[in-house]
């Protein structure tokens, strides 16, 4: 029975310290300046890959409008990708 007290005591505490180390709010401000940061390269390498693609992506779009335009007859020009 001591033996169960004793790890339970050593468990709260150890419980308590965690959670007065979460508390505490030294370095919260690195952590979102990191986050930001991660944020904005997110967004850097997403606008990158967007410009790179755009040729490609407009050449799609014109591939199929090219297929679904019932106006014009579909021959060879209906190639979409």
């Amino acid at each position: 029975m001591a033996f169960m007290n004793t790890a339970l005591l050593r468990m709260m505490t150890a419980v308590s310290g965690l959670r007065a180390r979460f508390s505490e709010e030294r370095g919260q401000d690195l952590l979102e300046y990191a986050l930001l940061g991660g944020l904005i390269a997110a967004a850097l390498v997403a606008a990158g890959v967007l410009i790179a693609y755009t040729g490609g992506v407009t050449a799609m779009a014109d591939g199929i409008a090219n297929c679904i335009d019932f106006d014009n007859s579909v021959g060879s020009e209906c190639n979409p990708f």
